[in-house]
């Protein structure tokens, strides 16, 4: 059976193609202002023969706007259900992407058993790292590769994304090394993550997916806060669709978009 998974996340849209249990093709594209458009972009940049799957399955905060899904499931389950997949090992799944944190908890046969979201600060996702490398006029690859070069550990002490851009231009006046600043960065972002694990107590192996699991000066911060190593799949970014798709071609699904889980 041939199934599309799709989620739409606040940043881009990815797509994966599943033949067989097989992921066969992927596409992903900035969601800007208009998901519905992005979708059909993406849509379009898949593989001629994948683009009439038996299946479409949505997942992802923009979800209910996918008009071709014949079916929807929630973000924990994609999530849950990619990892698996991709790490039968996992038991627990940390989720990163532009503007919220998740983390769920994994069964031993792939379901999400409970979860926890973190959608009401920008602090505690990526949306928060790009502002402030932004800040320090570096590329968020430069971003993360100086501070893995920090030497001393610098405390970020705002809770919101709109004063820290303030502490940071202190820290700068300050003559702070950029490389500490952007490793306080990280550590801010990975507190707030590593909170939402402990609500639901943390089960290893852990995964780490979403488009902060790029990069590598969070995955540190993480590991360190977490006093774990993480596994990273080699695309992060698709695990969810990976998930959804999969879900769909098990018939695993619901009719309608789903609510956000967590807690």
């Amino acid at each position: 059976m041939l199934c599309a998974g799709i989620d739409v996340g606040a940043k881009t849209v990815k797509i994966v193609a599943v033949l067989d249990g097989r992921m066969v093709d992927k596409v992903i594209a900035p969601a800007g202002r208009d998901a519905a458009a992005a979708l059909a972009q993406a849509w379009q940049e898949l593989g001629a023969e994948y683009q009439k799957p038996e299946r479409v399955i949505a997942t992802g905060m923009g979800q209910a706007g996918v008009k071709m899904a014949h079916g929807f499931v929630s973000e924990a389950a994609a999530a849950a259900q990619g990892v698996k997949a991709l790490h039968p090992q996992a038991r627990f799944v940390v989720e990163v992407g532009a503007e919220e944190g998740r983390a769920v908890k994994i069964s031993e046969d792939g379901k999400a058993a409970d979860s926890a979201l973190n959608e009401k600060c920008a602090a505690g996702a990526g949306a928060f790292a790009e502002s402030m490398a932004r800040a320090l006029e570096v590329s968020l690859e430069e971003f993360a590769e100086m501070s893995l070069k920090s030497t001393d550990k610098v405390a970020m002490n705002a809770q919101c994304a709109v004063f820290a851009e303030s502490e940071l231009v202190g820290l700068l006046h300050a003559n702070t090394p950029k490389g500490d600043i952007a490793q306080a960065v990280h550590d801010a972002i990975a507190e707030r993550i590593v909170s939402l694990v402990r609500r639901l107590g943390l089960a290893e192996p852990a995964a780490l997916i979403g488009g902060l699991a790029r990069n590598q000066g969070f995955v540190h911060s993480l590991n360190l806060g977490l006093k774990t190593q993480v596994i990273v799949p080699q695309e992060p970014e698709f695990v969810a669709a990976l998930g959804a798709a999969l879900l769909g071609a098990a018939g695993d699904f619901a009719e309608s978009p789903q609510p956000r889980e967590g807690r």
